[in-house]
Order: structure tokens, then C-alpha cells, then sequence
């Protein structure tokens, strides 16, 4: 057969598939927090040339992934640098990162990178990140810049980062339109820092996250660092949201440390504490109770032992010789001498907790009577994890206190009662409710119109949307970078995209089935029955009826392609792809991913 004979059979066959209409309904998409409704766009201003412009890349819409910048004409200043764990949708993926193709094309501009304090939300990005950003210049404190060496170090080929030390009270020119002073503001990890940007706009104050934990005396030093502040007009104030839905004060840590001492006092066994490896102020307090009460301390996950070394060798953390131990040495003592530090209280199934109650630890097994004390919140997702995670450990007889049933843990993040109190203090003349979803964030601004803020001079941007400052107006201008998520995914950055995640989650709520065909290509005929595949569709010895039936399909489709043996093979996979798919929902009511393959003989 001539070529143009098969390319009019290949058109034929195309037209005929596209005039055919299509049997199968859509199936329902599952609603997540990565889809956004529908909003009505504000008519897009032309830009104002001396206008002070600002955008987040990442925390907007989310609880992580934190990154946003300042710009003004050819100087741009970025507040951190952080990552987003991964979601149910985002199936195999490790983490997500901030989209900087804008930056990336205007990395010459860029005069600084601030980095607030050392959790990973906040600085998980960075060895992603900077390089593509030509290696600017991060202004941090001392122990956050020791962790972020720490986690560049376990990336090959990250690029040797560029630091300049600051401490509350240091005051930096950043550019020739920038200056920033830093303040001290109490989160749950240590040397974390406010700033206060010095723009052409005005006075920006951006405190990061923050509490206002108080001594037993009632006094807050990040109170005291805001009323501070106070004494010169705020133009614009930025303010987490991540604790704006949760209604009165912060638990103060006291009550949580001496929580945690009567249970230590109490347990007739092991204790064993899950947290975050980031809490060094918690852990901290852990140990210093644990010396009081004549126990040793071992630590179980590289990243809390880690973190505890590097706090040790900065001085945040004093600890006698002799109360750590090494995990090996558990055995040579009394369990009731015993306190373990652990990581993955989220339920992380590579995390330490996890290894113990699945039974899969190298030095740990469960034992009636251990105490487990879980030191931390369950982030938004992780709920289900924990519980399986609680679960297990129960069936093994072992005693489980959690901060849902006494002061164990406080947040770092202030709620309601106290955003009041900073908003009152501060009085800035435009509020920008930042972090958090976008509940979180309408919450925030209505806490703020609570004390005073009009509501006018309140912005609500989402990720990617660009705030014009200017000395009178702060106001979203309809224009948009690029803001979407960017996977990770082993040593893969941006390399996985929606059709593949699309084709993971089909995976995993669908199954898979496998056609393998062997076709005479001089004849066009099947030449044994195909050989059929499933996993997680189907049991195959539970279903030949339907076996037989996509048997028989695949012969009909075979037998009805004229002059195989000059249609192209990938075309004729298309065609048994598609029918077959078809044909497994309306028997099935299912989709699962169907894979043909052809051997041509």
C-alpha cells in the first residue's frame, strides 16, 4: 500500500473517532485546597513606575511554602524561602516549592533574602532555590544560618550560600531603596526574628510568627518588642494568620514543661516524646527536666540529634555531661531512667514513632507500660496518619497522652486574643493578613477591622497577586506572577507536571491493567489470546468472565484495522486504549490506567 493510502485510512479512522460521541460521563473531581474558586478579577491598573510592589510565591494559600518578596523599580528584597509537605493529590511527590520564574528572570535585581527563623516552611526552599536566584545575600541569625548550611549540605551540588549574621537590634542597608531593623519575637525555635523594611512606600513591619508567651509574672518580651515599635507609625503590618481561627491566648510554655514534668514523675516506665526536630526551645525544657529528675536522654532521628548538636555548639542549649546518651546505650539502663526524644509525631511512615509502633525500630520495641507523649499539633492532613499511628501503639498496651487531652504543646503562632492586643499596640494605617488558607486569612483581616482597621485598608491577596504600595493607597492591582506549585521528587525539580500526578492518582484510585497482544504484522491477526494484567483493579481468578469479554474486544479491534501492516503501532495501542477504557466503566463503573502493549511477529 502506497503512504497516501495509509495517511487517508489514519484520517478515516481519526475523523470517525471524533464524530463518534463519547459514552462515558466525566467522572467527579475531588474538590483540594490547591483549586481555587473562581473569583472576580479585579480590572488589571497600569503599573506605577514608583509604586513599592509586593507578592507572595508560596503561604497564601496553604500552610507552608512560605516566600514572598518587595520591589521597587530595580531592587527586590525576599522574606524567606520555605517548602509545603505534600498533600493526598500530590502522590509520590517529597515536597513543593515556591514557582520563581519571575525572580528567576530578574535575579540580577535581587539585593537581599531575609530568612525569619529555621523551620522548613520557612527554609526548605533554599537549596532549590538560591542558585537559580544567583546566590544573594541571607540576612539571619546565627542558628538559623547553621541549619541551613546543615540541610545544604545533603543536597549535591547545592551552591555554597552567602551569610551575614544579624541579631535584634542590628539595622542593615540592604539596598539603596531598603533598610531593615530586626527585633526579637518569641515563636518555639530559637533566634527567630520580626523586621521592620524601610521602604519609599514607608514603614513596613513584618514580625514572621510569633506568640506572647508570658512568664508567671504576666510580661511577654515580644510584647515589649512591639510596643517598642509603636513609637513610630507602622505604614503596613503583615500578620500570620495560621492561629487568627483559634480563639484566646497562647497555653504559656511554663504550663507545658510542667505538664510534661508530671508525667515524667508519674510514668513508672520509659518516656518517650514525639515532637517536631524544630522545637529546640521544647526540647530544650525536656532535658533540663529530665537532669532535675536524675534521667538520660537519647534521641531517635537524625534531624532532632542534629538540631540538639548544633543548638549545643551555638550555646542555646547548657546540658551536663552525661544525661545524653547514644540510642545503643538504652539497654545498659533502667526504664524508668529512660527519656527518648523522637521524631514523627505526624505520623511520617519513615519517621522514628512510626519504625516503634509498627515494630520495625532497630533499638526500640514497645512494652506495656512506656509513656508516649505526643508534644505537638496535628498539621491539617495529617490526622489520619496520627491516628493509625496512636492506634498502634495502643494495641500494645502502651500509655499515649496527646495536647488534646492536657497542655502538652503551644503553638507558636498566635490566636485571636493576641493578634488584638499586637494590632492594638501597633495601629498600622494597611493590615495584610499573610500564611494560612484563606479562611485563615479572612479571619485575620475581620481581627483586624475588630480593633479598628478599616476595612478598606485591608488587603486579601493570594498567591502570585501584586500589591501596589504607594504613601496613601495599598491596593491589589489585577496583575499576577507565576505562583503555581513546583515538585520535588528525588533529586527532580520541576520535572513532574499535572499529567503525571494525574496518572499517579489514577493509579492509586483506580489500578492498572496491562494488555499484552502478540500480532502477525504481515496478517494483522492475534496470534495466541492476550495476556491481561491488573493490579488494584481487579482479581483476575475471580473475574474471567470479564477476561474473556476484553479478549474478545481486543481480537475485534485487531481484526477490524484494514492493511495493518501499514498503520503505525502506537496508533493502533491509541485505539484499544481508549476502547477498552470504555468498556471497563460501563462494566465496572471504574477508570483504571490501561496499558497496551504490542508484539509484533
Amino acid at each position: 500500500m502506497c503512504g497516501n493510502k495509509k495517511v487517508e485510512i489514519i484520517n478515516k479512522n481519526m475523523e470517525k473517532r471524533k464524530n463518534t460521541p463519547r459514552r462515558r460521563p466525566p467522572r467527579p473531581r475531588r474538590e483540594t485546597s490547591r483549586r481555587k474558586p473562581i473569583r472576580k478579577s479585579s480590572p488589571r491598573k497600569p503599573a506605577n513606575k514608583n509604586a513599592l510592589r509586593f507578592a507572595a510565591l508560596g503561604g497564601f494559600e496553604e500552610v507552608g511554602r512560605n516566600m514572598m518578596f518587595f520591589e521597587y523599580k530595580d531592587e527586590i528584597v525576599i522574606i524567606d524561602m520555605g517548602l509545603q509537605f505534600p498533600e493526598e493529590e500530590t502522590p509520590g511527590i517529597d515536597f513543593i516549592i515556591p514557582d520563581i520564574s519571575y525572580l528567576e528572570k530578574k535575579k540580577e535585581n535581587i539585593k537581599a533574602v531575609i530568612i525569619t527563623h529555621a523551620h522548613l516552611d520557612h527554609i526548605g526552599g533554599i537549596p532549590y532555590l538560591t542558585g537559580r536566584l544567583g546566590n544573594p545575600l541571607i540576612y539571619t541569625t546565627g542558628l538559623s544560618k547553621e541549619l541551613i548550611k546543615r540541610r545544604q549540605e545533603e543536597l549535591p551540588n547545592a551552591p555554597r550560600l552567602n551569610f551575614k549574621i544579624v541579631k535584634a537590634g542590628d539595622k542593615e542597608e540592604l539596598s539603596k531603596n531598603f533598610k531593615a531593623e530586626f527585633f526579637d519575637v518569641q515563636h518555639n525555635i530559637p533566634d527567630t526574628i520580626g523586621t521592620v523594611l524601610e521602604t519609599p512606600a514607608g514603614r513596613i513591619l513584618h514580625p514572621g510568627e510569633y506568640k506572647l508567651d508570658r512568664d508567671s509574672k504576666g510580661k511577654s518580651k515580644t510584647l515589649e518588642s512591639f510596643k517598642t515599635l509603636a513609637k513610630k507609625d507602622t505604614y503596613a503590618f503583615l500578620q500570620d494568620s495560621t492561629g487568627a481561627i483559634k480563639p484566646g491566648i497562647s497555653v504559656p510554655e511554663e504550663t507545658v514543661i510542667e505538664n510534661i514534668e508530671e508525667l515524667l514523675k508519674k510514668a513508672e516506665g520509659r518516656i518517650i516524646v514525639g515532637t517536631f526536630s524544630s522545637l529546640l526551645d521544647r526540647l530544650y525544657e525536656i532535658v533540663k527536666v529530665a537532669e532535675k529528675m536524675g534521667k538520660v536522654v537519647a534521641t531517635s532521628g537524625l534531624s532532632m540529634k542534629t538540631n540538639i548538636q548544633i543548638a549545643q555548639n551555638l550555646g542555646h542549649m547548657k546540658i551536663e555531661r552525661g544525661t545524653m546518651i547514644n540510642l545503643e546505650e538504652i539497654n545498659k539502663y533502667n526504664d524508668n531512667k529512660l527519656v527518648i526524644l523522637c521524631t514523627g509525631a505526624q505520623g511520617e511512615p519513615d519517621a522514628s514513632l512510626m519504625k516503634i509502633a509498627n515494630g520495625e525500630h532497630r533499638q526500640i520495641r514497645v512494652k506495656p507500660g512506656d509513656t508516649f507523649i505526643f508534644s505537638s499539633s496535628v498539621i491539617p492532613g495529617n490526622e489520619r496518619s496520627v491516628q493509625t499511628l496512636k492506634d498502634n501503639l495502643a494495641r500494645q498496651e502502651a500509655i499515649i497522652h496527646t495536647s488534646e487531652t492536657m497542655d502538652i504543646h503551644s503553638s507558636g503562632h498566635a490566636p485571636q486574643e493576641e493578634i488584638k492586643e499586637v494590632l492594638k499596640t501597633i495601629k498600622p494605617k494597611f493590615f495584610v493578613p499573610i500564611h494560612g488558607y484563606y479562611f485563615m486569612r479572612s479571619t485575620n483581616r475581620d481581627l483586624g477591622i475588630q480593633t479598628g482597621i478599616k476595612k478598606e485598608n485591608t488587603v486579601m491577596a493570594d498567591n502570585g497577586d501584586i500589591v501596589e504600595f504607594t504613601k496613601t493607597k495599598a491596593e491589589l492591582t489585577g496583575e499576577r506572577v507565576p505562583a503555581s506549585y513546583v515538585f520535588v521528587d528525588g533529586l527532580g525539580v520541576g520535572d513532574i507536571g499535572e499529567v503525571v500526578l494525574r496518572d499517579r492518582r489514577t493509579l492509586a484510585q483506580e489500578g492498572m491493567v496491562v494488555i499484552i497482544a502478540s500480532i502477525n504484522r504481515k496478517t494483522g491477526k492475534v496470534i495466541k489470546n492476550p495476556d491481561i494484567i491488573s493490579r488494584g483493579f481487579i482479581y483476575l481468578k475471580e473475574n474471567k468472565e470479564l477476561l474473556n469479554e476484553i479478549r474478545k474486544r481486543i481480537r475485534g479491534i485487531i481484526g477490524r484495522i484494514p492493511h495493518y501492516q501499514d498503520v503505525d503501532a502506537d496508533y493502533v495501542k491509541n485505539i484499544m486504549k481508549d476502547q477498552i477504557s470504555s468498556f471497563l466503566y460501563n462494566k465496572t463503573n471504574r477508570r483504571p490506567m490501561v496499558l497496551p502493549v504490542i508484539i509484533e511477529v
